[in-house]
């Protein structure tokens, strides 16, 4: 269970509820990020650093995937962006003395807002067996105690390798490229946590995992429908490019349980007139009921279907896809009366939905968190791709399918072979490359990799980056289990959670940033990334790095695998840290669509990856045809006396870094223990406005999973529904309550009653 944090943590403090905003960004915005700016960095270092973030001759911004057009505004970033930077670049350092004076303890006490707060990791830190606190270590020292307990393990599969979305492509590969070399698939990463639902549902269904649209789409597309998203939080800057389509004749269409400001009206702080003013881009909202998507695209489907006129590319169907009969019988089966139950619309604006679709010929669906983290994800995900096909959406300008990635290279790691289930032909051509034999089987994902840490049968944990432990779901049974076992490894820039949940053994490395000037033995090095749309880039850092102790991420693989491996390896591990431009000319070798990688990155803003659906209306799966799909359709039943529980971010917060203890939009401040649910909700379970309440949730397995000591909020969700964010509220997501097909957590359906705290 979590315990509340010790005196001084301002974690603790009672949050304050106003009244919530009807626009994002605007002045607030810039005044927020001139706050922390100066807060982190000072006036100076605030300057010299934001005005390089998404710059063709800057580094690529540690927050979210968001692509950036060929014209880039001087602040090219966000407000969360800059918080984002800002925590990096911050001249406040975690030392020695630090980790002497709090023992672990203290810091497994701690929240993570406070722990995040403390500045960047300056040296490489060691809990020793049956030791009270971190103490410093050399790092041959580190990497001897790494390759001890690996070689020790009976078998490579003992070990896990995540990785978090912010590792470059450089060191994703070579830490794809050690694991398999170590002799195992067990590489899980955040996607298991996010879009892995996405990508299951987008390689069946058009035969790659990934969005099909550029950012040029969205800015000529007649109608924009996004669904289970909140891009004033979690994108802000995916508000310019919906500003741009509206001024176009764009339509927008959101599809959310909460009312998001960004998406009522956008006050962009790069126009004086607009900011002041602001643009409206939502024309309908549809405020669905968690869980309902499914059965709203499948009705959608179905009246695309009986419109008749011209409704249907009939063209594109019969020369591009396969399966349209089956999907077409079951999409006549929906039933109205069904759809409203599920999703809570009235039949009033589902037909206003529809309309709009049928006046569109260039519509792209956008998506996030909201759709990927439900039992039937993928499924829902597949009605999307459905609704497309209908339209032939798919390979035209200004339409299309468009997954908003989070972290901003977790699609790059993914392209460069962090996998746990990788296609034999990527096997095949790094065998051939490196003169290994890959395993074949496959490897853990995250929840797998959880269940592995508890039954004993993975006993060394690695992680390149990421906040595991504050990550995942169940958190009573994935910190258990992340003790069990007998080495965990953290490459960090900061502390988090993870550092204080530790195995036998623990150790802390500490690398570069993406703030951070990367100088190694050849000379001034830059490491690139893809964003969400297919793009791949350098970043360059421009600050002196936080201590002369750190290592970059590349560096750090290497020494390890030479560490491990020894003299049997016959890969060039000294020349992969010396030049980064000796990996980049690997990958070109090994990864499809990276051919002549170093020049073509050279270029100033990149290239864009190939991808056949978009570029050729040629769909490389099993049916060599786009398939459309008719899964049956699936919604969470709540018991009375029971709402739909939702976790999500707050605006002072990205991922599981907490920046600040506001979510400025909702009108909540200092604090975020706090339940959003609809007032007539609460009324029918005595939930008074300001109250608090324990939530529990409910799975099948009788287990009880309690987070304590909430304030209850009135808030205009969805009937039915409620809100809280993570990571406080993943003790209450059960461990094997997961995507079906993408076993990714189902975060955002998690039953709860309320208990008096």
């Amino acid at each position: 269970m979590a315990t509340k944090p010790p005196a001084g943590d301002p974690a603790q403090d009672a949050p304050h509820v106003g009244p919530p905003r009807n626009a994002a960004a605007g002045l607030p915005a810039i005044a927020h990020t001139l706050k922390i700016g100066y807060e982190q960095m000072g006036l100076r270092r605030t300057a010299r650093t934001l005005l390089k973030v998404n710059q063709k001759d800057g580094f690529d911004c540690p927050g979210c995937a968001w692509p950036e057009g060929d014209r880039r505004h001087t602040a090219e970033f966000c407000e969360n962006g800059a918080k984002a930077v800002a925590e990096e670049a911050t001249v406040r350092r975690v030392t020695p003395a630090f980790f002497a004076e709090h023992p672990l303890d203290d810091l497994a006490a701690r929240s993570g807002y406070w722990l995040g707060q403390q500045g960047r990791i300056t040296h490489p830190m060691y809990l020793p067996e049956g030791g009270d606190r971190y103490e410093a270590i050399s790092w041959d020292r580190a990497f001897r105690i790494i390759a001890e307990e690996l070689n020790a393990l009976a078998s490579p599969d003992e070990a896990v390798f995540y990785t978090s979305g912010r590792t470059s492509n450089e060191a994703a590969f070579l830490f794809q490229l050690f694991a398999r070399e170590f002799g195992t698939n067990n590489l899980p990463d955040c996607s298991n946590m996010c879009h892995e639902s996405s990508g299951s549902a987008l390689v069946e269904t058009i035969g790659i995992g990934k969005g099909s649209v550029t950012l040029e789409d969205l800015h000529r597309a007649d109608l924009i429908i996004v669904a289970g998203q909140n891009p004033g939080t979690n994108h802000p800057r995916m508000l310019s490019a919906l500003e741009k389509a509206k001024s176009a004749g764009a339509k927008i269409i959101s599809v959310n349980p909460l009312p998001e400001a960004g998406l009522e009206r956008f006050k962009n702080p790069q126009n004086p007139l607009g900011m002041i003013k602001g643009t409206p881009l939502n024309d309908l909202f549809l405020q669905i009921r968690i869980g309902g998507d499914q059965a709203l695209f499948r009705l959608l489907n179905k009246l695309v279907i009986e419109a008749g006129d011209g409704a249907l590319d009939e063209e594109f169907i019969r020369e591009h896809t396969h399966g349209y009969d089956a999907f077409a019988a079951a999409a006549r089966e929906a039933d109205w009366d069904d759809t409203l139950k599920a999703t809570g619309l009235t039949r009033a604006e589902i037909e206003r939905a529809l309309a709009m679709i049928l006046a569109s010929r260039r519509t792209i669906v956008c998506w996030a968190m909201g759709l990927t983290q439900h039992k039937h994800a993928v499924a829902t995900i597949r009605e999307v791709v459905n609704l497309l096909l209908l339209r032939g959406d798919i390979g035209r300008p200004g339409a299309g399918v468009c997954p908003v990635r989070g972290h901003s290279n977790v699609q790059g790691d993914r392209t460069m072979g962090i996998f746990e289930r990788p296609a034999p032909a990527f096997l095949d051509a790094l065998d051939r490359e490196f003169g290994i034999t890959a395993p074949r089987h496959h490897g853990y994902d995250v929840v797998r990799a959880i269940e592995a840490l508890r039954d004993g049968h993975a006993k060394v944990f690695f992680a390149m980056g990421g906040n595991f432990v504050g990550a995942t779901p169940d958190t009573d049974v994935t910190e258990a289990a992340m003790r069990r076992a007998s080495l965990t490894v953290h490459v960090s820039t900061k502390l988090n959670r993870s550092h204080a949940v530790t195995g036998r053994r623990a150790l802390i490395l500490p690398t570069l940033g993406r703030t951070d000037k990367d100088v190694q033995a050849s000379g001034k090095q830059f490491v690139t990334v893809e964003d969400s749309m297919g793009m791949v880039h350098a970043s360059r850092g421009n600050l002196a790095p936080a201590s002369p102790q750190l290592l970059s991420e590349p560096a750090i693989v290497a020494r390890m695998a030479r560490a491990v491996l020894g003299a049997a390896s016959r890969t060039p591990w000294e020349e992969f840290e010396a030049d980064y431009a000796a990996i980049r000319d690997r990958i070109a070798r090994v990864v499809p669509g990276f051919e002549d990688f170093n020049a073509r990155v050279a270029r100033p803003g990149g290239f864009q990856l190939p991808h056949a659906p978009r570029d050729e209306r040629r769909f490389p799966t099993k049916t060599g045809k786009a398939n459309f799909t008719a899964a049956p359709v699936e919604y969470p039943e709540v018991p009375a006396g029971r709402l739909l529980l939702q976790t999500l971010r707050s605006h002072d917060q990205y991922n599981t870094t907490i920046y600040g203890l506001d979510d400025r939009y909702r009108g909540i401040t200092g604090g975020r223990r706090v339940v959003l649910v609809h007032p007539d909700d609460a009324a029918e379970l005595g939930l008074a406005d300001g109250s608090s309440t324990d939530l529990v949730s409910e799975w099948k397995d009788g287990v009880e999973r309690r987070a304590p000591g909430f304030r209850v909020v009135h808030y205009p969700t969805a009937r039915g529904c409620a809100a809280a964010y993570y990571p406080e509220t993943n003790v209450l997501v059960p461990l094997d309550s997961t995507a079906d097909t993408s076993n990714t957590p189902a975060s955002k359906s998690v039953v709860v009653r309320f208990e008096p705290a």
